[in-house]
């Protein structure tokens, strides 16, 4: 059947982290991904680092690694959009695509003639997607965005830490992460949509709104009981016995999502009173009451180890788990089987590297790990005589002009 997106190409004028995210995702899932960065510099997260990848001597070469989490299964091309011969060599890179990625500033691609409104009539089916921090409206949109602030002004950190300690940013740049997941899903949409109509469309996806979305449940929480919502921690504010808690020698979580999973849990821990006292017996009733039953659970749970608790829950079905260090997560037995780890070849190196894989799983068509995060330029010429048919003399004027 072949790869689903096999045969879609999109132009990526994106850096740092959403947008990459993004065009990773339909990479993976078969997309030509045509990466266009500033000659010499590239993508500033080539230099985000330590750590950088090693070559075959041991010494540290100029390759992030957190630029090859977000950037496999694409190809690198170097061109200096800011010239006008620059800028000329991505339209005509347009013509030749499907889709285009951007996230500069709201008004800096229209300088070099690569805004929406300068592209819509020449390529009308062309699906382009703009993410920025505040959106193309509204009072912030001209001011830079980063995941940080979405995560602060979007309300995520007023929901995250303990509740007598600070707000928090959650561990990970999780307001970049969901904005390249929505964009993602909208550029097939728009695909979709193209398909049925032969047009295009442009896409304003914002690091806030894809902030303000993702509170979900806290927010609708919020917008029926008119109530702030207050950090718990690891708890959660709907549902009892959901935390983390000490054990003897560490940590487990126990997530008990439902009363016959409270039952289970009160019979393993040997207290199976809890579950018929009227107090406890159903979950809105064992989070009104929390004050009284935590504690209690607590000095339970204190008694023995934590992989003794695991041993006698999990059998019983209650959902719990240990709360694993990046080493342990990839050596799970379940992260190994669903093929959350790859091995990817890179020039860099000269040898494979470990990346983290696709959660991606389809039957007929299948993710792909076709190639590594490509070295800056790396296929420069290929896509200028694949793509435009330039000669090997017409690219080397071009890299002398400093062009490409």
């Amino acid at each position: 059947m072949g790869m689903a997106l096999s045969g879609l190409r999109i132009v990526d004028l994106t850096r740092i982290l959403a947008g990459p995210f993004c065009t990773m995702v339909l990479a993976d899932l078969g997309a030509d991904v045509i990466k266009v960065e500033r000659p010499g510099e590239g993508d500033d997260t080539r230099s985000w680092g330590p750590p950088f990848l090693k070559n075959a001597n041991g010494d540290e070469t100029v390759e992030s690694s957190y630029f090859q989490s977000i950037n496999r299964n694409k190809r690198s091309i170097t061109v200096d959009i800011s010239s006008t011969e620059g800028a000329r060599l991505v339209r005509r890179l347009i013509a030749n695509s499907d889709v285009l990625v951007e996230n500069f500033k709201l008004g800096s691609l229209a300088k070099y003639g690569l805004a929406y409104d300068d592209l819509k009539a020449e390529f009308p089916s062309l699906v382009y997607c703009s993410i920025t921090g505040f959106g193309q409206t509204g009072p912030y949109a001209g001011q830079a965005g980063y995941d940080f602030l979405a995560q602060a002004l979007g309300g995520m950190m007023s929901l995250t830490g303990e509740p007598d300690g600070q707000p928090m940013k959650v561990g990970i740049g999780n307001a970049d992460l969901m904005t390249g997941m929505f964009a993602a899903v909208s550029i097939l949409a728009a695909l979709r949509q193209k398909d049925a109509s032969g047009e295009g469309q442009h896409i304003d996806i914002s690091l806030l709104d894809s902030q303000v979305a993702w509170l979900t449940y806290e927010a609708q929480n919020y917008l029926v009981s008119g109530k702030e919502p207050k950090r718990v921690g690891n708890a959660h504010p709907n549902i009892y016995p959901y935390d983390t808690f000490k054990t003897a020698d560490g940590y487990i979580v126990l997530t008990v999502g439902n009363d016959r999973q409270f039952v289970k849990f009160c019979y393993v821990a040997g207290v199976p009173e809890l579950a018929a006292d009227e107090r406890y017996a159903t979950n809105p009733q064992r989070v009104q009451n929390k004050a009284e039953l935590d504690p209690y659970l607590r000095d339970i749970l204190r008694k023995r180890g934590s992989q003794d608790w695991l041993d006698r829950l999990q059998p019983e079905h209650v959902p719990c788990s240990a709360v694993n260090s990046m080493a342990e997560v990839f050596c799970n037995e379940q992260v190994l089987a669903r093929g959350m780890r790859v091995e990817m070849e890179h020039p860099a190196t000269g040898s494979t590297l470990p990346m983290v894989g696709s959660p991606i799983k389809m039957s007929g068509s299948p993710t792909d790990y076709r190639y590594s995060a490509p070295i800056l330029g790396e296929h420069t010429d290929q896509i200028l005589t694949e793509l435009l048919d330039l000669s090997l003399r017409d690219i080397a004027d071009l890299r002398t002009r400093t062009v490409i």
